[in-house]
């Protein structure tokens, strides 16, 4: 039996009649296409090539890819809000419009004309995949410690090294790459070029690219997750992001991607959390023990008011972080704390759902086991959480450094 009132990512936000009318048509995809099949599709590990079909009819590849290219052009709070809806069917599906947004998104912003032209049509029509690749075996949020390389050969770059849980690696066709072509630069960071690999040939001898089995995960089934191997694998120098003359910012132009992608995992965060609450509601009602529901039990009661008043403050503070980068701010406070928190609510989220639901919580006939199994993961992508405690002071303490 549905809820009489529904829950919503975007329900009681101050947003517009154009986004609302947006985002009510993915939250009808997500209970029409996503969420009767998410759990059978789920199980099997299996890529949901009818769901990313939807998804490219409805343009969703390109929400955030500007109009001149053939994307919506939406704006963040919109995306965000979308992402977290899209999320709350079956987070693997937020998962695989991800890589589009952030790689996207980096070429519209820092990319040469002539690589806008080439890449982002197809990005926006879906009709090919991007993925970002910066962690590696032995570098996570540590980037700086990164040790893929990129030599200079002439007008072309040998590329050496491995990449590690690179999402969408397999069906990608174009890598937003991160690596070091100056081992030796002091700050570490300015020797960084972010590289536009792609996966067709763009050279004569092109070298070998490896592309690993899709790596074992407690979690997210249904999107692949790899780890690239380059062997003097050579891409052209144009294929540096933003043109030749931009080798070396490579560090700044990342780090802008991730700045965006935490408000982004901040979302699917939300949207986690909003379907653990949806589904505790509707069990809490419905199961009895001592006479009543179980929803009308004082302990359950309190995990429900916990919930769901964790699940509005992650709203306000992914709308202020998404609304302050729309005005052109820096934002890296305002997202950081919209990861953090959003994600720590989503993890608890998950286990007050399984708690509601007892023993049935554990059991894979109900979808409560699959929440609580992808919501560790928002709190270590993008930075783990312990990176933006850290991020969040030393900005703080910028921004009000005594005068």
């Amino acid at each position: 039996m549905p809820l009489k009132e529904r829950i919503s990512a975007f329900d009681g936000l101050d947003i517009t009649d154009e986004q609302r009318e947006i985002l009510e048509a993915i939250r009808a995809f997500v209970d029409q296409e996503i969420i009767p099949v998410a759990k059978e599709l789920e199980a099997k590990d299996e890529f949901p090539t009818q769901i990313v079909e939807g998804l490219r009819e409805m343009g969703a590849f390109g929400m955030r890819i500007p109009t001149e290219y053939g994307g919506l052009g939406l704006d963040l709070v919109t995306y965000a809000l979308a992402i977290a809806e899209l999320t709350r069917g079956w987070m693997a599906v937020s998962g695989i419009v991800n890589g589009q947004y952030i790689v996207g998104g980096m070429i519209a912003g820092h990319g040469s004309d002539e690589q806008k032209a080439a890449y982002l049509p197809r990005l926006a029509a879906g009709e090919i995949r991007s993925c970002f690749s910066m962690t590696e075996p032995g570098a996570g949020s540590d980037v700086q410690a990164i040790i893929t390389t990129a030599r200079r050969d002439g007008d072309e770059y040998v590329i050496n090294g491995s990449k590690m849980w690179v999402t969408n690696g397999d069906r990608a066709s174009v890598i937003a790459l991160l690596v070091k072509t100056d081992p030796d630069a002091d700050p570490r960071h300015t020797g960084m070029t972010a590289l536009l690999v792609d996966k067709q040939p763009q050279v004569a001898d092109q070298g070998t690219l490896k592309v690993s089995p899709p790596l074992g995960k407690l979690g997210y089934h249904g999107v692949e997750s790899v780890e690239l191997t380059f062997e003097d694998h050579r891409v052209p120098v144009s294929a540096t992001l933003g043109g030749p003359d931009k080798a070396g910012q490579g560090f700044y132009q990342m780090m802008s991607g991730i700045e965006t992608g935490r408000i982004n995992v901040a979302s699917r965060g939300l949207g986690i959390s909003l379907r653990a609450l949806e589904l505790s509601l509707e069990y809490a009602q419905q199961r009895e023990a001592f006479g009543k529901p179980i929803g009308y039990h004082q302990l359950i009661q309190k995990k429900i008011a916990d919930m769901a008043t964790r699940i509005e403050a992650s709203k306000h503070l992914i709308l202020a972080a998404a609304r302050k980068k729309d005005s052109g701010q820096r934002a890296d406070v305002e997202a950081g704390m919209a990861k953090l928190y959003a994600t720590e609510t989503c993890q608890r989220c998950a286990e007050e759902a399984m708690r509601i639901f007892g023993g049935y919580g554990y059991s894979t006939e109900y979808e409560v086991e699959r929440l609580y199994r992808d919501a560790p993961l928002m709190m270590i992508g993008e930075g783990s959480n312990e990176i933006q405690e850290t991020i969040i002071a030393k900005g703080l303490l910028k921004r009000h450094a005594l005068v």
